[in-house]
């Protein structure tokens, strides 16, 4: 099989992003991780004047492409561009879209070019097929919950949202007023951002309800919760969770966070006027919707460009 090689920095929504598109391009995926060296840490990548001495060491093995995700990724996959395998970066680079054969962003990127695919999601390897996958092995387990099932995926603290003691107890608040009025089933996945004390608050206030959440033991059934849902809550904290949960078919729910980012509020405006998502107010709600997922679309023109 046809190898990968990945660069980016240990973010879970980075490197789900370039897992996506190696993934269903079909090739192997190797993870090649960047940390950034002091004082380099401290400045913005693309303003670094020899990138390749403003990391850690690290090594790339043979591979048929390189796909870099994030300004570090990509000042580095930059650096490193040779005419014998092609070079393409996911997100906004912050630098010349010049410097790479071809750039994946979003529309709230707000970036044209020849070299340039926009896709309204981000990518990730959640495909149909993995769904339906998924809801064989995990509709057993959620059998003996009672329907609806409320899928609930949170996030956390990023820098530009805020999910502490007072967010989580608020949103269980609400969750538990779901399960009392409508008679749902919540079912919760933390992710490696949230604080734990915010999931013990889950815990506190949900677990006597009935309610499901995952305490980290164990496999994440993070593919269950999506492929078994009635309905999805997801906090507003990622792209990446928001652009999983619109690929199933099921309803969207975003939950509102204190805190502000253009980009994120730009990605959201954009799934609500396409009916994809609403935001949530603490009440159930179920609509007619499907799939949204410009993934395997934007593959498909990036092997079709490049000639893979």
């Amino acid at each position: 099989m046809a190898k990968a090689t990945i660069l980016t920095e240990d973010f879970a929504g980075m490197k789900s992003q370039a897992f996506g598109f190696a993934e269903r391009a079909g090739y192997q995926k190797q993870l090649c991780s960047l940390t950034p060296k002091r004082p380099w840490s401290f400045i913005s990548a693309p303003y670094w004047p020899f990138p390749l001495k403003s990391v850690k060491p690290f090594h790339i093995e043979p591979s048929e492409i390189i796909i870099s995700v994030g300004s570090v990724g990509g000042v580095i996959n930059a650096a490193l561009r040779n005419s014998e395998r092609p070079a393409i970066h996911i997100q906004n680079p912050r630098i010349s879209p010049n410097k790479f054969d071809l750039v994946i962003v979003n529309p709230h990127d707000r970036l044209e070019g020849k070299n340039i695919l926009i896709s309204r999601t981000a990518l990730h390897h959640i495909s149909p097929q993995l769904l339906a996958e998924s809801k064989d092995k995990w509709a057993p387990f959620f059998k003996n919950y009672k329907k609806p099932l409320v899928s609930v995926l949170i996030g956390g603290n990023n820098g530009r949202f805020t999910l502490g003691l007072n967010e989580a107890r608020q949103i269980a608040n609400q969750l538990a007023a779901l399960i009392i009025t409508e008679n749902v089933t919540i079912a919760l996945t933390p992710s490696r951002r949230t604080d734990p004390q915010a999931i013990d608050v889950f815990k506190a206030i949900l677990t006597p309800l009935g309610a499901f959440i995952w305490d980290g033991i164990g496999e994440n059934p993070y593919l269950g919760l999506l492929a078994c849902a009635d309905l999805i809550l997801v906090t507003m904290d990622s792209v990446s969770m928001v652009s999983e949960a619109v690929a199933t078919s099921v309803p969207v729910m975003i939950i509102s966070l204190p805190g502000k980012s253009k980009r994120i509020s730009l990605f959201i405006q954009s799934m609500q006027q396409q009916k994809r998502v609403k935001l949530f107010y603490g009440r159930f709600e179920i609509w007619n919707t499907g799939p949204l997922d410009d993934t395997e679309v934007i593959v498909y023109k990036a092997k079709k460009i490049l000639g893979l």
